[in-house]
């Protein structure tokens, strides 16, 4: 059947979505319908690297979205603004979106969403988490007969790629960093990723397909790896695990349990093994049980993948009834269970003094807290000064930050710069 497309954006996403759509042969078949009908870009006199009809181009990208020959409108530009606009004029024109903007979904997923709904019309948007890995299409269709109680991933490939780079190489977070700019996997402006943002994001989208509300995006616990250490790599691997960042998103009885982070794992789990800028996420659900979906989680390739898979969905169901299951069914919000109430272990790493009865003082603080210790070490490292790591018995957030706060006051420690979650 054949279907007409407007693109927004022709960076690297946008590129390789064209590139597909030009050389349909040994692909899919309903792909040889498929037809471009006008490209927005911001500079038409650009030199493109893929081959298309100068009247192809325009500037004029609001004209894509209200043009009544185009069927459907793929969103690859980015941002927040216009991105959100035109998604949402072209929603009002129903026409169905494909977008791969996370952070425009994240933000204002509820008005987008709301607005299909009322014109009959699909967001699809299995581009936007994880890139080529099919995680929005399993949650939404292949496991609607589980009972969901946890989604939980690496799904953001720069920060593993730092993580791997100072677990395997021995590289300081900087160096790391550097080393991931000059490879092009991090932006010059690294804060969404390494901060946890753009796993915010991600785990927001998840979790509202997982647990069937939506989430506001402000109530989701975050926090980045800019204070991960070579040595808290070090330690971590000594006692048995290995540092990832993680977006985790959990059905408690108080609420869901959402939060970003990162996390000390096993080093046996499938999750600690996944290095680089590949991605991957755990599913847990009832009667299925476990699973983990893996591959690359960006780039041109893979994103335009997941971009093309929703094209087909699209094609599929062109002229037909609404398919709820390509739709969104989301009306409330989902209550959200505090950070406060968390309970897991933690690895805590001190700097001391080196000095008689410094290990007393520690134990005394997480005593007085009523916090057990599993595993306590005492490194030396320069000028009388020592590590102590600590790995405590499962205890509640809020009980252990208050640990943390009285350990930070004792005049035997220099200061406490790591304090990390374990999840098994």
């Amino acid at each position: 059947m054949a279907l007409s497309v407007g693109i927004l954006g022709l960076g690297t996403v946008g590129s390789g979505v064209v590139q597909i759509l030009l050389t349909p042969e040994g692909r899919s078949p309903l792909l040889q319908g498929v037809r471009i009908a006008r490209v927005g870009v911001r500079d038409r006199q650009k030199t493109r690297p893929v081959a298309l009809p100068p009247e192809i181009y325009t500037d004029d990208l609001e004209s894509i979205v209200s043009d009544p020959s185009i069927d459907v409108v793929i969103e690859v530009m980015g941002g927040l603004e216009p991105a959100r606009s035109l998604i949402l004029k072209a929603i009002a024109h129903k026409k169905s979106v494909i977008t791969a903007n996370k952070a425009a979904l994240s933000r204002f997923g509820d008005e987008i969403f709301t607005s299909a709904k009322e014109h009959g019309v699909y967001v699809m948007l299995e581009a936007a988490v994880a890139g080529g890995i099919p995680v929005i299409q399993t949650l939404k269709q292949s496991l609607g007969a589980n009972r969901l109680s946890e989604v939980m991933g690496i799904i953001n490939g720069t920060t593993n790629y730092i993580l791997t780079q100072m677990q395997q190489r021995g590289e300081s977070f900087d160096q790391a960093l550097a080393t991931a700019q000059a490879l092009g996997y991090a932006e010059a402006d690294p804060t969404a990723d390494i901060d946890g943002l753009d796993a915010a994001d991600k785990i927001a989208i998840l979790a509202s397909l997982a647990f069937g509300d939506r989430l506001r995006l402000e109530d989701i616990y975050c926090e980045g790896i800019r204070h991960i250490t070579t040595p808290d790599m070090q330690y971590a691997q000594e006692l048995g695990y290995t540092i990832k960042l993680l977006g985790i998103a959990k059905s408690t009885e108080i609420g869901i349990d959402v939060r970003v982070h990162p996390a000390l794992i096993p080093s046996h789990s499938s999750l600690a093994n996944i290095h680089g800028v590949t991605n991957a996420i755990r599913i847990v659900g009832d009667p299925l049980g476990e699973i983990v979906l893996s591959g690359p989680g960006a780039g041109s390739g893979a994103t335009a993948s997941a971009v093309v898979a929703d094209l087909l969905n699209l094609i599929a169901t062109k002229g037909g009834v609404f398919n709820p299951l390509m739709g969104c069914l989301h009306d409330g919000y989902a209550k959200i269970s505090p950070i406060a109430n968390l309970q897991t272990q933690y690895y805590l790493r001190a700097i001391a003094r080196d000095v008689p009865g410094v290990i007393g003082e520690i134990g005394g603080v997480l005593g007085r807290q009523g916090v057990s210790i599993r595993t306590i070490l005492q490194k030396d490292i320069h000028s009388n000064l020592a590590d102590i790591v600590i790995m405590t018995q499962t205890v509640r957030e809020g009980q252990f930050q208050e640990v943390v706060d009285e350990m930070r006051h004792l005049p035997e420690i220099e200061s406490v710069p790591t304090v990390i979650r374990v999840v098994s």
